[in-house]
This record gives C-alpha cells, structure tokens and sequence, in this order.
C-alpha cells in the first residue's frame, strides 16, 4: 500500500511548469488542473462552481479581464478559441489546490493532488532554505552597486583632471602676442 501512495503519478516537471505567478501568488490554472487530474476543464469548472463557498478569494480566484489579455498575448499566434481560452480561467493557489480533493473524489484526481501538494511544499521549503543565500546575493549587489558609483565618480575626477590639462596645454601653446625677444 505504502509503494502505491508513494510512486508518482506524474514527473515533477510536469507539475512544476504548470505553477505560474499571479498576483504575486503561486497558482495553477484550472484547465491545467483538469489535464493533471483527468477530467474535462468545464466538469472541474462545474465542481467548483456547485461548491463555491469551499474557494474564498484567497483559495481561488477568476483572472481579470486584463490579465486575461496578457495571458492570450504571451501566445505568438492566437486561433478562433484563443489557444484553449475561451473564458477567463480560476486560477487556484495551493490551498485552492488542497481543496480541490474535496470535491473531486476519483482515484487519479487525489493522487495527483496529493503530488502537487508536496511539490508546493518542497518549493516552499527550498526558498525558506536559501533565503539566506538571497539575502547575501542582494548584500553583494548592493555592494557593486556602490562600488559602480565610486569608479563612476573616479572617471567624472579624472575626466575633470583631463579637461585640466588639455587647458594648460593649450595655455602653453597659444599663440603669443607682442614683444618677441
């Protein structure tokens, strides 16, 4: 029983290129849940909708209008049915996913759910454990940052330092005027 829960049903991969960043939050869109899960995009979106109180906004949310614009747009080229968006999507966060297997009850559906569970948690904890490495990343940009000034004020010094000469040079060089010995 124990091997069956723990083969994967789907690569890692698979999952993780359906994650995407809206509103600064990791969501899955509800047709790429409905490929994942096995079962049909409007019978996900029908669930949902029956058992609507289950997704506060904080869980689900449909994308805007103009997202839904940029979403299309990311495509090169856009067919009749907008590269398979004809209506603006859910897009669901990891608790939206969670809850998802609440109302979808096939054998394959929380399988899959439970997959994308532990993905988001391994996401989450890989960026826990390297936002120190984060931290010092932008510690050290701030720092060439700063150092880029300095130079920059160095060049500005030596610029003025060469327009300074070139004004002796040409004090030395000007044409003299009257008494010639």
């Amino acid at each position: 029983m124990k091997d069956s829960i723990d083969k994967s049903i789907l690569p890692d991969e698979a999952i993780i290129s359906k994650i995407y960043v809206l509103r600064n939050q990791k969501v899955m869109l509800d047709r790429d849940l409905a490929v994942l899960y096995g079962v049909e995009t409007k019978y996900l979106k029908r669930q949902v909708r029956r058992n609507i109180l289950r997704f506060p906004e904080d869980f689900m949310f449909e994308i805007s209008e103009k997202e839904f614009e940029d979403w299309r747009c990311q495509f090169g080229t856009s067919n009749a049915d907008k590269m398979g968006l004809r209506y603006r999507p859910f897009a669901f966060t990891e608790e939206g996913v969670a809850q998802l297997s609440t109302i979808l009850n096939c054998e394959r559906a929380i399988k899959v759910n439970i997959q994308i569970i532990r993905m988001f948690s391994r996401m989450r904890s890989f960026a826990l454990s390297n936002k120190e490495i984060l931290k010092k990343l932008e510690d050290i940009e701030r720092q060439y940052n700063d150092h880029d000034k300095k130079i920059e004020a160095i060049f500005d010094y030596l610029r003025q330092l060469k327009v300074g000469d070139q004004a002796t040079e040409d004090f030395k060089n000007r044409r003299r005027i009257g008494y010639k010995p």
